[in-house]
This record gives structure tokens, sequence and C-alpha cells, in this order.
């Protein structure tokens, strides 16, 4: 039997504790502690910090009727006599004298104004009765503008959730087929939390708090329950140390690859992304993020650093980006990011010259260049990749993508043999398909669409995915008639003629290339399987496709990646959030084409 009231409550409050004294400056060895409630919880509490190093004889455990010391007979048990002390205190007011840390698993208002006031400087104070705990933070501020309080409650800040530990501990338990959960894992998971809480906050927790991003401090020591990245912090911790403490009978060989696993359970693009992170962090590249003063893309650098991904380049005025980054908490002071400010960089003559000879023939002279290398991120940041002083970009935040489209192909051609396309990954229901071409081509001719699907074929193989195409229409085989459908069959007649080296076939309606069941009413297709990529008769539909995909739920779609450019650029939707940045800078510096 293990109880989330019982042990959840001492582990979450036992990491909330290890952040408190932390940003107080105290120390598990040193620390006195005083516990309000001698109860299982209150028990596990306290077992749980004597495990983390607490002495024993800094902690006082009080019940209704005071201090169990040594020789007190009323009210005991063999729990309570475990923990007596030698001490001359009493009641709970005599206990908190001096005291630097309150664990209350009691009743409502069972910590007082006076008793606050007795402990020491900075009192940390776990209140966790429900629903109303021993004070409130309110409560605590009018005699203590320097306490920290954790509650029980979320409606205020750093609430003591046992969800913080379940299930998480118990899925890095049955992992390695642990045979007890014992002191090493609970105390795991605790740190694990604790480290967690220390990290830059995503964009999913941030929009939680409604636009008021939490930051490590007095009033965010513990990480919130929807934290996406619990699932890969708190079960390889637990494992882990089920591991070294010898209860494991299973033990994980690759914990990375582990935590990879349990991402992918919970994200479905942390699966399918799975294998270009683990290339790319056996290579590591330097990307540039082009939009450098803006707080999202300084996390996703950051990120993407953290990650081991390789190097981080931001584009901006070294004074806006730290400014920015301090107001948002970031730091950015560490090996891996470089900020870089066109018009301080001796690179600049260079750069201008380069953007010049491409485009004099084309109503631009050398100040025109001059002005947008200097003013325009984009074109500096594509430059960069182009002239090989960076390995790829991620752009888009701020722009609307055929504006940043076009900037980048003033500076990058097209790869020779290649075509610029757009193809978008749609993830639903384990499944996932690529759809071409969803960004760059309107109206495609034959020749056009043959070429998009040989484009599309190949980024499905770089992606890890035997290629299916169908290619789309409003008919199937013929009926009924139409001006697309007839480009659709001319473009599958084009591929005949290439022999090319993947399967296609079409024009086919999308329920018919998705469903075996219907596509079975041709048995003359080609194909073997559902088509897994998704070439679309014009730009219009594979847009309007993707996008109801993406907003009406149950799906989720990556992309549009651009690909067929002589090197690697990514471009983010406008108003992208930090993790979605990751994803596609990953993304470029694996290059797809």
């Amino acid at each position: 039997v293990f109880h989330d009231d019982q042990h959840g409550t001492a582990i979450i409050a036992a990491a909330g504790m290890i952040n408190a004294l932390h940003l107080t400056g105290r120390d598990m060895k040193t620390v006195k502690v005083v516990c309000n409630g001698a109860g299982a919880a209150g028990i596990a509490c306290i077992e749980l910090i004597k495990a983390m190093g607490v002495p024993h004889e800094n902690v006082i455990l009080c019940d209704t009727k005071g201090v169990i010391y040594k020789g007190r007979a009323e009210g005991m048990n063999q729990w309570k006599s475990a923990h007596a002390v030698e001490s001359e205190a009493r009641s709970l007011y005599d206990a908190l004298k001096g005291a630097d840390v309150f664990l209350g698993v009691s009743v409502k208002g069972a910590l007082t104004h006076d008793m606050l006031r007795a402990m020491a400087p900075n009192p940390i104070i776990f209140a966790m009765a429900n629903p109303d705990p021993e004070i409130t933070p309110e409560e605590a501020a009018e005699v203590r503008d320097d306490a920290i309080v954790a509650t029980g409650r979320s409606d205020y800040p750093n609430q003591v959730n046992n969800v913080l530990g379940f299930p998480y501990i118990f899925r890095g338990a049955l992992d390695v087929q642990a045979t007890t959960i014992n002191d090493e894992m609970k105390v795991a998971c605790a740190h694990a939390l604790a480290e967690l809480a220390r990290e830059e906050v995503p964009d999913e927790v941030a929009a939680a708090y409604r636009g008021n991003r939490p930051k490590f401090g007095p009033e965010y020591i513990i990480p919130v329950p929807f934290d996406p990245r619990l699932i890969s912090s708190i079960p390889p911790a637990v494992a882990q140390a089920a591991m070294d403490s010898g209860v494991a009978r299973r033990p994980i060989v690759d914990m990375e690859v582990y935590k990879q696993q349990l991402s992918a359970r919970r994200d479905p693009v942390a699966g399918t992304l799975q294998r270009i992170f683990s290339k790319v962090r056996q290579m590591p590249k330097r990307v540039v993020f082009a939009e450098g003063e803006e707080e999202p893309v300084i996390r996703a650098a950051v990120s993407f650093v953290n990650q081991g991904l390789g190097q981080a380049i931001l584009i901006g005025r070294e004074d806006e980006v730290k400014s920015v980054a301090l107001a948002a908490g970031v730091d950015i002071n560490r090996p891996g990011i470089v900020i870089q400010n066109a018009r301080l960089s001796n690179r600049n003559s260079d750069y201008a010259q380069f953007l010049f000879g491409r485009l004099q023939r084309k109503g631009y002279l050398l100040r025109d260049c001059q002005r947008m290398v200097n003013n325009d991120r984009n074109y500096w940041g594509a430059i960069m990749v182009a002239r090989g002083d960076a390995d790829a970009m991620v752009t888009g935040l701020t722009r609307n993508y055929s504006v940043a489209l076009d900037t980048v192909r003033s500076c990058i051609d097209t790869k020779p043999g290649h075509r610029v396309i757009g193809v978008s990954l749609a993830i639903a229901r384990g499944r996932t398909v690529l759809i071409a071409d969803t960004a760059v081509i309107d109206m495609p001719t034959s020749e056009e669409l043959a070429d998009i699907a040989e484009e599309a074929a190949h980024v499905a193989r770089k992606l890890g995915y035997e290629p299916r195409v169908a290619m789309l229409a409003y008919s199937t085989f013929g009926h009924p008639k139409g001006e697309r459908s007839e480009k659709v069959q001319e473009a599958v007649k084009i591929l005949d003629r290439r022999r090319v080296d993947f399967e296609y076939d079409g024009e086919m309606a999308a329920d018919i290339a998705l469903n075996m069941d219907k596509m079975a009413s041709y048995p003359f297709c080609r194909l073997t399987g559902p088509a897994n990529v998704l070439v679309m008769p014009a730009f219009h539909s594979a847009s309007i496709s993707t996008k109801m995909l993406q907003e009406l739920g149950g799906s989720t779609v990556i992309g549009p990646l651009l690909v067929g450019l002589d090197k690697p650029v990514q471009i983010v939707p406008m108003g992208a959030k930090d993790s979605d940045i990751v994803n596609m800078a990953a993304i470029a510096a694996f290059n797809v084409t």
C-alpha cells in the first residue's frame, strides 16, 4: 500500500523544501523543522526529510496535545514514539521559536500570527491542511513579508499537489519492475521536481497562467501539475534511483531513449521528432534564430542549447536582447548562445556585396542591399547560412510566411534537382501523414505535381517512412471529371515515365487514400497500404485542410516544413510558441531536403 495523500504529500513538500532552502541559503543538515500533525502524512513528511539529511534532533513533531517529546505518555503510539526528541518545548508555539520550517498537515488556523512571528528570519511555511490551510498567504503576509508560503490550494502559488508525483513515480517504478518503492526513489522524485521548477517555463504552462509566466522564486518553488515535462523528468529519475539502489529487476539500458519514449506518450509531436532530435544531438549545428529580440525566440534558443542540439545565434541588438531576456527571467549568459548585431559585424560589407551580386539585375542598388542587410534580420540570417557562417536558420514569428520566404529565396538558391515546396506533418490517432504542397506553389501544373510528389517522398524517407504517395483530387479514378483531376491524372503519367522508386497512384479522394476498406473497391490501385504522403491538387486545398485539422482538434500539424532549398531554413507560423520554434530549429538543423 502506497498512498498519495501520505507519501505523495511528503514527496511534493520535500521538493518545495529543497527549493525554499536554496532560495534562503539554508542547508538540510542544519535546518530546524516543526511538523504539526502526527498522522500518516505528517510522519511520512518528516521521515522523508530525515532521509534527505535533516538530523533527527532538528525535527519536532506535534499533535493535538502538543510536542511529542521523549518521556511523554499521553496519546502516544509506536509511530509517534519513533520521532520523539529531547525538548523543553511543550506547545506548538514553544516548538516554533527560532524554527526555519513549518510543515502543517493539521487544521485551519493552527499557525497563528504570534507563532509565525516567533520563527526564524525567512520562514518557510507549508500550510497543507485541506480545504483551508493552517494559515493563508495573505494572513502570513500581515506579519511576515519574508515568508515563503506553500499550501494545498490551487488558487495560491506553490500548490502542494500530489498529482505532481502520481502517477509518475509509479511509471518509473513499473518500467524497471522495482520490487519496492524505497526512500532513494522518493528522494529522487523530490529532487527531480525541484530541478524542474528551476528550469525555464514553457509556453504551455504560461498559457495556463493566462500569460503570466511563473519564474523560479518565492512564489514558484514547485512545478505546476499541467507542466508537460513532468512525464519525461520524474519517471527517469525514479527508475535510475531504483537501479542504483538495487531494487530494479529490469534495468533501463538507454536512459535517453527512455526519456524520449516517455515524452512521446503525452505528446505525439515528440514521438515523430524523436529521430530528428537524436540525429542532431550526434552532430550539433549552428542555427540562426533571426528574430533574436523576441522573448519566445530567446526562450527557444536557450532550450535548443540546453537540449544539446547545437549553438544558437540570436540576431539583434545585444542590449535589447539582454534586456528582454532579463525581463523574462531567462539566463542567456551561457556557452552556446551567441548574439550578433548586423550593423556592428565585420561581415556587414561582405554580406551587402553578396546580396547586391544576387539582386543587382532585379532593380536593386548597392545602397538598397546595404539597407536591407542592416535593417532586416531575415536577410542577415539567410546570408549567414548561404555564406557558411551558420548551418541553418529559423524565422517567421513576426512575419507572414510568404514574406519571410521571399526574403530567404533572395539569398539562398533552390537545391539542384529539387523544387521548393512546403510539406506539413499531420499526426492523428497514432498515424503520421505528410501533406504537400502546403506553402509555395499555388496552382501547380502536372509537371509541378509530379515534382511535388518526388520531393515529398524524399522527405518521407528522410524522416524514416517508406512513402506511399496518393495524388489527391475531389474525384477518384476519373469520376467525376474536372480540370484539376485531369492535371493529377497527367502527373501520374509523368511519374510513370520517370520510373520513380516509390509507390504512388491517383487521382483519388482523401478517404480512399487513407482507408484500405474503401480502397478495396479499386483493386487496380497500386498502393499496398494507406497512403502516408498526400499530394494536394492545389495550394489552397492543402492549406485549408491542414488548418482545419489543426483547429478542430484530435490532430497535431507540424509545418509547413520548407523543403528544396540549397541551405536549410525553416519558417514557423506567426505567433508560434517557443516549443514550436525549438522543433523547427531542430528540423532546420536536421535538414529534411
